[in-house]
């Protein structure tokens, strides 16, 4: 044992050593490559600046003022801005789906009456992607089973009306209408549309208020509105934020294609898929509600599906 002792501590030594020495020749190295960056005229070599983001401004959230005078809110709120700002990945991609989602979004809240802000809601939720949350909340607005079969959608296993991007944008709406209801206003109907509006009402008559900035939440329905807050701050103007995405790299709506009327059943629809010249994988990327490979429908129900054209 003191053999090994001796020789994991002569080890220690050699690499606490030698590290010292590779860390000192990384870091001059380092200190030549800046040097070299910040001399010429090529703006492309020049690193990412980071820094802080001014709040000296008024936000607001669907016509609703944001209290920034309050210290708290303030802080709350450029966590959030920092978040997006510099979590790139995430937030390109949210720039670059909403070319795709955002016109039909838009019209459907025109439609029903809810404030155009709440588009950005979507965002915070999915990321405008067909995602499933650890809870089991499905699609891009998230809905769970139970309430998304409240609103009107059709769940089972062999479609899911969750994944179905305009039925699912107006059973949102129906339940963001009901939750302003309640609460009286947008932002915490916002609020209540992540956490539940039965849990924020018991948290709202606890603690004796119905502002959003004055309750104390569970974590992340504390940060939620805020991260909405942020995801409209910066898609609303994202050059300032130092997101430069040409209008090319934005993904397309996807509006070239015909509807099929379907009233029975479907054995494989990769059959069916290839009578109409068309993919498996394009079949279900128009028709992501279509979560099985076949359809029963006993009840001889009506539904539209999406045929990309040629």
């Amino acid at each position: 044992m003191s053999s090994l002792k001796s020789i994991s501590l002569y080890l220690i030594a050699f690499c606490a050593f030698g590290g010292l020495f590779l860390f000192s020749s990384y870091t001059g190295e380092k200190e030549n490559t800046a040097s070299k960056l910040f001399t010429g005229d090529d703006d492309s070599k020049l690193p990412q600046v980071v820094k802080s983001i001014s709040l000296d401004k008024e936000f607001s959230f669907a016509g609703e003022i944001v209290p920034t005078d309050n210290f708290d809110v303030k802080e709350r709120l450029d966590r959030e801005l920092l978040r997006d700002a510099y979590w790139h990945s995430s937030t390109v991609l949210s720039i670059k789906r909403a070319k795709r989602y955002f016109p039909t979004i838009e019209r459907i809240l025109a439609e029903e009456g809810i404030p155009d802000d709440m588009k950005y809601l979507a965002v915070a939720e999915s990321n405008l992607s067909n995602a499933v949350s650890p809870s089991g909340a499905k699609g891009v607005w998230q809905f769970m089973k139970g309430t998304g079969k409240e609103y009107g959608l059709e769940v089972n296993n062999e479609v899911d009306e969750r994944y179905h991007f305009e039925k699912a944008t107006y059973a949102a709406c129906k339940y963001l209408k009901r939750l302003k209801k309640k609460f009286g206003n947008w932002t915490m109907a916002a609020a209540a549309y992540n956490v539940g509006g039965g849990k924020l009402n018991k948290e709202s008559t606890l603690q004796r208020s119905n502002s959003y900035y004055d309750l104390n939440l569970n974590q992340e329905t504390a940060r939620y509105v805020f991260r909405i807050l942020a995801i409209k701050e910066i898609m609303s103007n994202p050059e300032a934020f130092g997101f430069y995405i040409d209008d090319e790299d934005k993904y397309p709506a996807l509006d070239s294609f015909y509807e099929m009327e379907v009233t029975g059943s479907i054995a494989n629809w990769g059959d069916y898929a290839q009578q109409y010249k068309t993919s498996y994988r394009l079949l279900k990327v128009y028709n992501p509600w279509l979560s099985s490979s076949s359809l029963t429908n006993k009840a001889k129900k009506k539904y539209i599906v999406k045929l990309p054209k040629e």
